[in-house]
């Protein structure tokens, strides 16, 4: 995923784009990266990588060098960024989130129009943000770019754009990732996490829509470019990936997290006895208190994540070492489990190994039954929007596992749609083989309209892509 973070103040920016850039931290896991325009006109920019320490730490000392009245910044999980750009279009900064699936043919016909080359990272791929600013660079304007760019890319592409004179805010065609502008006197912001400006004295001001673009000074925002009708948000976000303080379209993320727990206890209602509702920390958490709420069934905390030294699991490249750190970091509360019937909710199945793992060492630690319900429905896409997983192939989730096996090499289209269906028996012999190779007592999946539902925006502004197949 990553986030970003950018400030157009009368006053130094610094601090603010600091503390801002660091409140992103739980969207991205590999660098971290700050530009500032500094009083003489020159751009400063620092990059670090974090993935064995904070944000904060990395750049503490940078901050203290870096000032100036217009600041952009990110967390990345990906390419180093923000990017010095220095071209017929003057000089700027630039940083992005979100993924170009058609890259390879967009580099090639950057080439072929007289590009000359594109510097590799050093896995040997293209810096993403790099193809970006090539396609902008063939405009005549930097607006003229960033339309070219929502035009031309497959995935999504939301932007910063740092000028001499103030601050290009671009969310990508369909809306899939969001940016908010915060205000306060003296300053405006540009955020993709609303929250990660309230503590700096920032108050809402304006939600771009999809394809908007915004040029911010510390003065207001002017509109370059209106919304457009079609929005395709991340549906992900409020499940998963946003922090409980965040609001979307409105909707805030531990609201919407209450009420999937709410509507999962609807459907389990007689169905399953447990003494305890339980979350898998922490985006689990906020879904098992609204079950418990809506079921009566007592809530606690049967293991506690260690937080001072373990990061998100899914930090590390290496897939057992994020399986590792998973089954560290959450340490059992013996008292808490021994003889108890216990249901768990998580935020979603994408391997099913960590929850494998964390199920095994329940009973191990003397659960009688570990009943699991998923806060979304089963994964059976790989996301091609915002690099969700880092899976290198569909087969990699454990739905389309079981599916091969169920129904061998060949599965058209038609026959996914199947297994997508929670009506279908095709359905439901996925969730048995899944609930056998997990270990699970029972297993029951959010239903896609009762996700939907418990977000309360229209159905048709959400993307579903990865649960159902659907553009």
């Amino acid at each position: 995923m990553g986030g970003f973070f950018g400030v157009a103040s009368k006053n130094d920016c610094s601090l603010d784009l600091f503390f801002g850039v660091d409140y992103h931290s739980h969207l991205g896991t590999r660098r971290g990266g700050i530009a500032i325009l500094d009083k003489a006109g020159k751009f400063l920019r620092s990059i670090h990588n974090i993935q064995n320490s904070p944000f904060r730490t990395k750049f503490e000392k940078d901050i203290d060098e870096m000032h100036g009245n217009l600041g952009i910044g990110c967390i990345s999980d990906f390419e180093p960024q923000p990017l010095l750009v220095h071209s017929h279009l003057g000089s700027y900064a630039i940083t992005t989130v979100g993924i170009v699936t058609n890259k390879k043919e967009l580099e090639d016909e950057v080439l072929a129009t007289g590009h000359t080359h594109f510097l590799e990272m050093s896995g040997g791929e293209t810096n993403q943000t790099e193809l970006i600013v090539a396609l902008i660079n063939q405009k005549d304007s930097i607006p003229e770019g960033i339309k070219y760019v929502q035009e031309k890319i497959k995935g999504s592409m939301s932007m910063l754009i740092m000028t001499d004179k103030g601050i290009y805010a671009a969310r990508d065609k369909l809306g899939r990732t969001p940016i908010q502008i915060g205000k306060k006197e003296g300053a405006y912001c540009a955020s993709f996490e609303n929250f990660a400006y309230v503590n700096l004295g920032y108050t809402d001001h304006h939600e771009l829509g999809p394809a908007e673009i915004v040029f911010m000074t510390s003065d207001g925002i002017q509109v370059i470019q209106q919304p457009g009708k079609e929005m395709k948000i991340c549906t992900f976000l409020w499940i998963y990936y946003g922090y409980p303080t965040a609001s979307y379209e409105g909707v805030n993320v531990e609201s919407m997290r209450y009420n999937c727990g709410k509507y999962l206890a609807m459907r389990d209602k007689g169905s399953v006895t447990p003494d305890a509702v339980a979350g898998v920390p922490d985006s689990g958490t906020a879904h098992a208190v609204g079950y418990a709420n809506e079921s009566g069934i007592p809530f606690t905390r049967p293991f506690i994540k260690y937080t001072p030294t373990w990061p998100r699991s899914f930090m590390p490249t290496s897939q057992d070492q994020r399986n590792l750190i998973a089954h560290m970091k959450l340490i059992p509360v013996q008292p808490l489990i021994k003889d108890k019937k216990l249901l768990l909710i998580d935020d979603s199945i994408v391997r099913g190994t960590q929850l494998r793992e964390t199920t095994d060492f329940l009973y191990q630690s003397g659960a009688k039954e570990v009943h699991i319900r998923p806060a979304c429905p089963p994964l059976v896409f790989g996301c091609k929007y915002l690099n969700f997983s880092r899976s290198n192939s569909e087969m990699d989730l454990i739905t389309r596992r079981v599916i091969k096996q169920l129904e061998g090499d060949n599965v058209s289209d038609e026959t996914l749609k199947k297994y997508c269906d929670p009506d279908t028996p095709e359905y439901a012999a996925m969730l048995e083989e899944i609930r056998k190779q997990l270990h699970f007592t029972s297993l029951r999946f959010h239903r896609l309209d009762d996700m939907l539902d418990s977000v309360g925006i229209d159905h048709c502004k959400m993307c579903t892509y990865c649960w159902n197949g659907q553009e």
